[in-house]
């Protein structure tokens, strides 16, 4: 009763009073003594009383209550919260009633047939324990929702059941009712008139199903992939012009057996609207006619957005490498409807010029910092550079030792510094692999291959080999230190032992290198090579050819090979863009038997085409004997196969003996062109096409060049690169095939 009675009097008091009066006789208020918490089980008493804003000493409020009932209501742990008072020395004791949400001691699946209960739980967040929250319930319920509908199963539905074991316990069962798999029979857009339909269908990922739906996951409804979808739609409009284009979202409909679906794309497109003029505002570090050099977009020109935002990022990187860190560039446009015209203002707000602060490494567990530090292309402060910055992140990326790589520039303003933290992720970089296989040149193959290639987190790389098929034998152990003593210099050592059946002979050599490189420049290095091989000609057919005849027996190879290498190319393994150039001078004639001079050119160039890649290689080589002695049978140009030419067999595009056998060139010239592009970008399987031209001559007099296309797959799998190439012969000469599947492991081409 004296509870009731003090409760009645306070209602009674506050309506009383006004909220203008309030602070006149806040001291007739009561006030908290004490604050208690009841009802708590598993949830931390102080957790709670963090969200209270009563104090004790102060008077009560009835303002405080509400509010701190709906501050423990929103921790999401509390069935119920109530507030009672009892009357303390003077003041009232304050007593908030704590329900708690009962915990989900066991979470099961019903109904679920083409996925497995461990599967389910893999795409939910909640786990047993988790307090029996209904909206995270619910939430997690959409989320198995989504995963079914990203799996074609457009009609499933996801129903969370909760059953109460105890007070304070319950067991939540997720009802599924998977339903048929629906495949995306047509995607029909309306309203399109500018932009082909077939046009619009390449920027999109969503697609019809079809035979290969299983290899590339297409065919099948996704919300994600879609609304990604209607913002490339946008993008293909705003890069023609078109800045008004609307794009509704999709209407889905179903057939009448349920086990396809029409998606409705309408588009309405708007006028093409060209530019009328581009300007420059805020420049004081560059003069206009400075940066309009580095603007793509033209006047009277269709207005194109993905210009546009190249031309931004081409003056970014303008001001990034002489330390604007913070630079901010934006395209102002001011679109006039009635000439559909756009003005174009780049406004630039530079900042200041900053300098680089601390370099911070982290993730790195094996690798010594040293490794990757070596690798960073700026110091502390130096300017901030932004060209620098990228080119650090290529020369650690190119390491191969990092599963991702993260620079992260943290700008200090009041002090003008920029902070890079430098996060890696690091992957294994020993390799195991014991097994067999099959090649396309050499038949049958046993390998055993134990390599590191971050030898104990040095960056050192050390490899023993041995490989056994039915052509050839191969067995080596190699070391090399790009950082020899902890100097810009690279020392690498190797013996081998070798062993190959060519047609009417066989070789077997044995032999040692050594190496020595050093970087010229950022992009150049040199290296020098010598290398000693004693090699044997044996089981020389009788009928072989005079050329192959004389060369029968053994002799020795002492040889120096210098070279120079230019390699800009920002991804050794998978390259997008950049170069490779290179040139090397084989002289052998330094004791030993063999007397020759071969010359190697080299040249790869490679063109970012969107997501895609364009290249183009030319080789040449030349050889010869010095002093009367010939060049090496082994040491001759055998054009043909995976390496060069495709769709030729083993040295088809060279010279033949009377009697037919391939015996190489003195001279070769090669020219390959390729196209790369994405096939399932998750899995780093891409797809290619390629034209090859290339011939081994003894003399230029010989035949045309021989000519072959074709096409192939590229997987970067997680042991190496895998490489699966069909080859047409487009000019066919008798005894040779008209096309030929090759693969190889461990290098692109």
């Amino acid at each position: 009763m004296k509870k009731t009675a003090l409760l009645i009097f306070c209602s009674i008091f506050f309506a009383v009073f006004t909220a203008g009066a309030h602070n006149a006789f806040a001291q007739e208020f009561p006030l908290v003594n004490s604050i208690e918490v009841k009802g708590l089980k598993r949830i931390e008493e102080g957790a709670v009383k963090s969200r209270i804003t009563h104090k004790t000493g102060e008077p009560m409020a009835s303002e405080k209550t509400a509010n701190d009932i709906k501050n423990i209501y929103k921790m999401g742990y509390f069935d119920d919260v109530k507030v009672e008072i009892e009357p303390l020395e003077g003041g009232v004791k304050l007593i908030y009633l704590i329900k708690e949400k009962p915990s989900i001691i066991k979470i099961d699946f019903q109904g679920n047939k083409e996925f497995d209960d461990e599967k389910l739980k893999e795409k939910i967040t909640i786990t047993p324990n988790s307090i029996a929250d209904i909206v995270l319930i619910q939430d997690n319920a959409d989320k198995l929702h989504a995963f079914y509908e990203e799996e074609g199963y457009w009609l499933s539905a996801i129903v969370p059941v909760v059953n109460k074991t105890s007070d304070d316990e319950v067991s939540l069962t997720y009802q599924v009712e998977e339903g048929p798999k629906v495949k995306i029979k047509d995607i029909i857009l309306e309203g399109n008139k500018a932009m082909s339909t077939k046009d619009i269908k390449k920027v999109m990922k969503t697609d019809t199903w079809w035979l290969f739906s299983f290899v590339t996951s297409s065919g099948y409804y996704k919300k994600d992939e879609m609304n990604s979808d209607m913002g490339k739609i946008r993008d293909l409009y705003f890069n023609n012009g078109y800045i008004k284009v609307a794009v509704t979202d999709p209407k889905i409909q179903l057939t009448p057996d349920k086990e396809g679906m029409i998606i409705t794309i309408l588009i309405s497109e708007g006028d093409q609207f060209s530019i009328s003029s581009i300007g420059v505002e805020g420049n004081k570090a560059f003069s206009e006619d400075e940066l309009r050099k580095k603007i793509k977009s033209s006047s009277h020109g269709v207005l194109n957005r993905s210009v546009l935002k190249k031309d931004v990022n081409a003056m970014v990187d303008m001001y990034s490498e002489k330390g604007y860190a913070l630079v901010s560039i934006y395209p102002d446009l001011m679109p006039d409807d009635a000439k559909r015209q756009v003005r174009v203002i780049f406004k630039i707000e530079e900042g200041d010029i900053y300098r680089i602060g601390r370099i911070e490494i982290s993730g790195n567990i094996k690798t010594r910092d040293k490794v990757i530090r070596r690798e960073v292309r700026f110091d502390e402060g130096e300017t901030f550079n932004g060209a620098l910055l990228k080119r650090t992140y290529e020369r650690i990326n190119n390491l191969n030792y990092f599963e991702t790589v993260d620079l992260q520039p943290k700008p200090r303003p009041e002090e003008k510094l920029v902070d890079v933290d430098i996060k890696v992720k690091e992957k294994p970089t020993g390799f195991l692999s014991v097994g067999g296989g099959y090649s396309s040149i050499d038949k049958l193959i046993g390998t055993v291959d134990i390599t590191q290639s971050n030898l104990f987190g040095r960056g050192q790389h050390i490899k023993l080999k041995g490989e056994v098929g039915g052509r050839s034998s191969f067995y080596e152990l190699s070391f090399r230190d790009p950082w020899f003593l902890d100097k810009p210099v690279l020392f690498g050592t190797g013996i081998y032992k070798t062993t190959r059946k060519f047609i009417g002979y066989e070789r077997k050599g044995v032999g040692f290198d050594v190496s020595l490189g050093k970087s010229l420049a950022e992009y150049w290095r040199g290296d020098i090579t010598y290398n000693y091989e004693k090699a044997t000609i044996y089981n020389v057919d009788s009928n072989s050819s005079s050329l192959i005849k004389s060369q029968e027996g053994s002799k020795t190879t002492s040889s120096i090979t210098p070279g120079v290498a230019r390699d800009s190319r920002d991804n050794f393994l998978d390259p997008h863009t950049g170069s490779r150039n290179s040139m090397y001078v084989t002289y052998a004639g330094l004791g030993g038997d063999n007397n020759f001079v071969k010359a190697n050119i080299d040249s790869g160039w490679f063109f970012p085409v969107y997501e895609t890649t364009f290249s183009l290689r030319g080789r040449y080589g030349y050889g010869s004997g010095v002093s009367g002695k010939p060049l090496p049978l082994y040491e001759r140009y055998y054009v043909g196969g995976i390496y060069n030419v495709r769709g030729l067999g083993f040295g088809e595009g060279g010279p033949r003996d009377s009697s037919g056998r391939v015996v190489g060139g003195r001279k070769q010239v090669i020219f390959n062109a390729e196209y790369v592009f994405p096939l399932i970008t998750e899995l780093k399987l891409k797809g290619v096409v390629f034209y090859d031209a290339g011939k081994a001559y003894d003399s230029w007099s010989d035949e045309r060049l021989r000519y072959t296309a074709g096409g192939g797959i590229r997987w970067i799998s997680p042991i190496g690169p895998l490489r699966v190439e069909w080859g047409y012969n487009l000019d066919q000469k008798q005894g040779e095939k008209q096309s030929r599947w090759e693969f190889t492991f461990g290098t692109f081409f």
